[in-house]
C-alpha cells in the first residue's frame, strides 16, 4: 500500500515538474522568437511613407562597388585607404544631410575617424543607426560591411524628405573588425561613450550588419544552435532583426514596422549575449552604456559562405531585396522619430 501511494506522488511530481519545465520553455520560445499573437502592424499610411525608387539598387551597387574596389583594403593597417573611403562616405552623407562631421580617435596613437551625419532637431532621447566600413583583413568585404555602408548612404536620402521631431545620427564607424573587436577602441564605442558623456538617451540603435545576400535554396539558412530550426525558415531568403532579450517589445515593434515597409520576410530573435552572434556587431558598445541596440542583418556566416573569404565581392549581393532592408530601416526610422 505504501509502494503504490510512493508511486502515485511520485509520478505527481514528474507531470508536474514536466508542466513547469514545458510552461519554462514556452517562456523562453516566447522571449527569444517574439511571435506575433496580435495584429500590431502600422497604419499604411506609416507603411506608405517610402517612395518606391526603382534606382535604389543601383545606387547601393555603385556604393558597394566604390567602397570594394576603390579603397581597397580597408583594414586598420591601411590608414590611406580607410581615410579615402570615410571622406567619400562624408560627401555622399553630405548630399542629403544638414550636418556632416568626422569623429576623430586614436587607437594605439594612430588616427582614425567616424563619420556621422546629423537630422532633425537636438533631443535628448536619439535614434543611432550605424554601419562600419573597416574590413576584415585585406578582403573585398562586400556584405561585411560595405552592404551596410551602401545602405547607410541612401538612408540619409530618404530621411532627408521625412519630418523628424527627434535627432537621428547615421554613424560609419571604423575599427569593428579585430583586432579591435570588443575592444575600447572600436568606433562604435567611442561614439556610444561620447552620447553618453552628452547626457544624450539612445531609444534605438540599429547596427546595418552584412545586409546584401540572400537565398532562396533550401537549408541555406544555419543556425547558432540547430533547435532555432524549428522556430526559424531553413531557406535564407529573410532579414534578421537581433536584440537582447530584454528589447522584446521594442523589436516586436520595429519587426511589424519592417514588415509593413517591405516585401522580405522579416524575424526577430532577443536573446542573452552568450548566444553566438547576438552581439556580433556595434551595438554592443550601446548596450554597454546602457542604451538600446539591435542588429539588422542577413545573419553573415549563418548563410552566406563567402563571408570573411575573398568571395565576398560585389556580384553575389542581391541589390534589389537590398533596397527593401533600406526603406525598412527608413520606416522604422520614421515611425520612430515622430
Amino acid at each position: 500500500m505504501l509502494f503504490h501511494s510512493l508511486i502515485r506522488a511520485l509520478r505527481r511530481v514528474v507531470i508536474l515538474a514536466t508542466a513547469v519545465l514545458a510552461i519554462v520553455l514556452l517562456v523562453i520560445v516566447y522571449l527569444v522568437t517574439q511571435p506575433e499573437l496580435f495584429n500590431t502592424s502600422p497604419t499604411t499610411a506609416n507603411a506608405n511613407a517610402i517612395t518606391h525608387d526603382t534606382e535604389l539598387p543601383n545606387r547601393l551597387e555603385k556604393h558597394v562597388r566604390k567602397l570594394v574596389f576603390d579603397f581597397a583594403p580597408r583594414e586598420h593597417s591601411h590608414f590611406v585607404q580607410l581615410n579615402n573611403a570615410s571622406a567619400y562616405i562624408h560627401a555622399e552623407l553630405s548630399k542629403h544631410a544638414p550636418s556632416v562631421a568626422f569623429q576623430n580617435f586614436h587607437a594605439n596613437s594612430i588616427a582614425y575617424r567616424n563619420v556621422v551625419a546629423q537630422f532633425g532637431p537636438d533631443t535628448e532621447d536619439i535614434i543611432v543607426i550605424g554601419a562600419h566600413y573597416d574590413s576584415y583583413d585585406v578582403l573585398p568585404a562586400a556584405d561585411d560591411n560595405a552592404s551596410g555602408v551602401a545602405g547607410l548612404i541612401e538612408l540619409a536620402q530618404l530621411l532627408s524628405k521625412a519630418t523628424l521631431n527627434k535627432r537621428v545620427e547615421l554613424v560609419a564607424y571604423t575599427l569593428e573588425e579585430p583586432p579591435y573587436f570588443r575592444t575600447e577602441f572600436m568606433g562604435s564605442a567611442i561614439h556610444a561613450r561620447s552620447l553618453k558623456a552628452a547626457s544624450k538617451r539612445v531609444s534605438l540603435m540599429m547596427s546595418l550588419e552584412c545586409i546584401g545576400y540572400f537565398s532562396d535554396a533550401e537549408n541555406s539558412q544555419d543556425f547558432p544552435v540547430s533547435a532555432m530550426g524549428a522556430l526559424y525558415p531553413t531557406t535564407g531568403n529573410f532579414i534578421a532583426l537581433v536584440g537582447h532579450y530584454r528589447e522584446g517589445a521594442l523589436s516586436r515593434r520595429v519587426r511589424e514596422t519592417l514588415r509593413a515597409a517591405t516585401p522580405l520576410p522579416v524575424h526577430s530573435i532577443n536573446a542573452p549575449a552568450f548566444v553566438a552572434g547576438i552581439d556580433f556587431s556595434d551595438h554592443l558598445n550601446y548596450w554597454n552604456e546602457g542604451f538600446v541596440g539591435m542588429m539588422v542583418t542577413d545573419t553573415a556566416f549563418m548563410r552566406n559562405k563567402n563571408y570573411h573569404t575573398a568571395r565576398d565581392t560585389p556580384e553575389t549581393l542581391d541589390y534589389v531585396r537590398m533596397a527593401d532592408v533600406v526603406r525598412g530601416v527608413a520606416a522604422v526610422v520614421i515611425s520612430e522619430a515622430k
